[in-house]
């Protein structure tokens, strides 16, 4: 017997039980890489045995606060989304709480998603908003077993159809920026997508298609390409299309950071954009504007999925259903300098 389950246990009687420190346990339950997995499992094992959960309830009468959560706040398409959170929650006035995710190994499982979820419980929280999280399913189970609202800003790797999200319409940006291409008379036009299990990336690859099978040219398999979303992963695959036997006159990206690496990947190669090659990312983050040249993109309202996010949030936080259980907001087409009809 490791313990006794007279008294509730505690974070103390769980690091004493394992031989370790309170805290190493609790980068155990917050998922931390820095810890061994042999470590890692002494400890859940302890945290079950002793049925320890956090102590700290959530005081009513303190303010309520919203958890934001996410793999890389670094990228641009994160800060923009981040700043409709922010103004929203400010809004609302409604504390703001942001998080890192565990790692994508120890999210998956259940024990460290139920004691993740318990302590963004205890620390007040009233929904979490979960920004293109990576295989989410075991924390969004979690919460609903807490009934703690979850909501995902671009859904990646979720098995969990029932799950509240908010997007853009991926799939119509997409075909409307093949058709501005087709326009310009491209017909041999290569697509740089995202990770495939992105369902935002998943959607713009169909949308490119359908805009290819509606106008009668057939889709080249050989130019079609799936990276992650970002600079290298966009320039590594556009050299492999720009050295290829039959250049294409256009490449499309997924999003901006990976069209980023298209136009580097041109100016290394000696191809000008758009004389010889016209571009387009998706996404219209500021960075977009100062390209060289300046990047016809694919508007989506970064700010307003936040907001968004937030509102579903709070509405569900209260006991209601959302008016739907995934929302698309309208994308546009914002056109600058790196497209033109292609060279005779």
């Amino acid at each position: 017997m490791m313990g006794d389950r007279s008294s509730r246990a505690t974070l103390t009687d769980v690091a004493a039980a394992v031989g370790v420190s309170r805290a190493t346990v609790s980068k155990a339950l917050n998922g931390r890489g820095d810890i061994s997995d042999t470590t890692r499992e002494r400890v859940l094992a302890a945290v079950s045995e002793l049925g320890y959960r956090p102590t700290t309830a959530p005081d009513p009468s303190a303010r309520r606060a919203l958890v934001v959560v996410f793999d890389i706040p670094a990228s641009p398409y994160i800060l923009g989304v981040l700043q409709g959170v922010v103004a929203a929650a400010t809004e609302s006035r409604i504390d703001l709480l942001t998080r890192l995710a565990p790692s994508k190994d120890a999210r998956t499982e259940h024990a460290v998603a139920r004691e993740w979820i318990a302590e963004q419980r205890a620390a007040g929280a009233v929904g979490i908003v979960g920004l293109t999280l990576s295989a989410p399913d075991a924390l969004v189970a979690a919460a609903g077993n807490e009934r703690l609202p979850f909501v995902i800003v671009d859904p990646v790797d979720v098995h969990q159809r029932n799950s509240v999200s908010v997007g853009s319409s991926n799939w119509a940006g997409a075909r409307a920026m093949t058709e501005h291409l087709l326009s310009l008379g491209h017909r041999r036009i290569a697509w740089i997508g995202g990770p495939e299990a992105s369902d935002a990336a998943r959607d713009r690859l169909y949308g490119y298609q359908a805009a290819l099978d509606a106008a009668g040219v057939a889709v080249d398999p050989s130019l079609i390409h799936a990276a992650q979303f970002a600079v290298e992963s966009g320039a590594a695959h556009a050299r492999k299309i720009l050295t290829g036997p039959e250049r294409p006159t256009a490449i499309m990206a997924a999003n901006d950071e990976l069209a980023v690496g298209v136009l580097a990947a041109a100016h290394e190669l000696g191809i000008r954009v758009p004389d010889d090659l016209s571009v387009t990312g998706f996404d219209d983050t500021p960075q977009a504007a100062w390209t060289t040249p300046p990047l016809s993109t694919v508007h989506q309202h970064l700010e307003g999925m936040g907001a968004m996010a937030v509102q579903t949030l709070l509405v569900m936080a209260e006991g209601r259903e959302p008016s739907s259980r995934h929302v698309e907001l309208a994308t546009s087409l914002t056109l600058r300098e790196s497209t033109a009809p292609p060279r005779p």
